[in-house]
């Protein structure tokens, strides 16, 4: 049994999980006979109640992974990778990435960690397909993040949350006492050039009190670290990145290229984003 496979629970049950193999098909089961199919793309899906929602369609999912192959956030994938390598040391190390998308992050954050696993969770099956195979020690299940997680109590030495939704409770739940929660947020000026250019929605100016008001409860914040870059991209990486985000998927990608200027021109947009270390506080006797 494989360090993600030991980590993860039965949705339905909470009991442990194991896999078989028969053929080319495998599965998790648990002692109560609770099933369930990992996917050809490799991905299994924990969430047999359903989700909130189905998270990022496929055209979302292709217009990031371009745009992150294309190295424009490397500064940001080099920075969790330092900040989570020091609590990936131990063999089979796990880290978890929520909201993880196509786990580009947690790719790189594997490559600088050899003796680490990685699982990925998001709800968006396009997403999951990829982030599947991102990596040979990265796994990846569809779970609602939002809600209670199919896995153990403090199986986790990382938890990775860039970007996306923030579950505290579960967050601390999963961590192991020693581990670290590792958050990257948008700063006020993150893609204003965008923002201004697009009408999209800007960062709210107390998105950092807001983020410390609702880890504060379970978590102690240990780092901080800003990042700004300006990035010099083409019209087609410049409107990838605005469709990328909360409001820009609903405009067409016709007309945020037009706002954006022609092709064989180049935009600059800033990248303003905080990444911070959170460590786990006792509970309270």
């Amino acid at each position: 049994m494989t360090t993600m496979d030991a980590a993860l629970r039965c949705p339905v049950c909470r009991g442990g999980l194991t896999r078989t193999v028969a053929g080319p098909a495998a599965s998790l089961r648990c002692a109560r006979g609770h099933t369930f199919d990992v996917a050809r793309q490799g991905y299994v899906h924990l969430a047999p109640g359903g989700t909130r929602h189905e998270g990022d369609p496929a055209e979302l999912i292709a217009l990031r992974a371009d745009f992150l192959s294309a190295g424009h956030y490397d500064f940001l994938s080099e920075a969790l990778a330092g900040a989570a390598g020091p609590f990936l040391r131990d063999p089979g190390a796990l880290v978890v990435e929520a909201g993880a998308g196509t786990a580009h992050h947690l790719a790189r954050v594997l490559e600088g960690a050899p003796e680490a696993v990685g699982l990925a969770l998001d709800v968006s099956k396009p997403a999951l397909k990829r982030a599947a195979r991102v990596h040979p020690r990265a796994a990846a299940a569809l779970v609602d993040t939002w809600g209670p997680w199919p896995l153990a109590d403090a199986c986790a030495a990382v938890v990775l949350d860039a970007f996306a939704p923030r579950n505290p409770a579960e967050f601390r739940r999963v961590l192991a006492p020693d581990g670290a929660l590792i958050v990257v947020t948008p700063l006020p000026e993150h893609l204003t050039e965008l923002v201004r250019a697009l009408g999209l929605l800007d960062v709210a100016a107390d998105k950092a009190e807001r983020v410390e008001g609702r880890l504060g409860t379970h978590f102690e914040r240990v780092g901080r670290t800003e990042m700004r870059r300006v990035l010099s991209l083409s019209p087609a990486d410049a409107a990838a990145l605005a469709r990328m985000g909360p409001s820009g998927f609903h405009r067409s990608a016709e007309a945020v290229r037009a706002a954006l200027g022609a092709e064989g021109s180049t935009v600059a947009v800033t990248a303003a984003v905080a990444l911070e270390v959170w460590r786990p506080v006792s509970p309270r006797t």
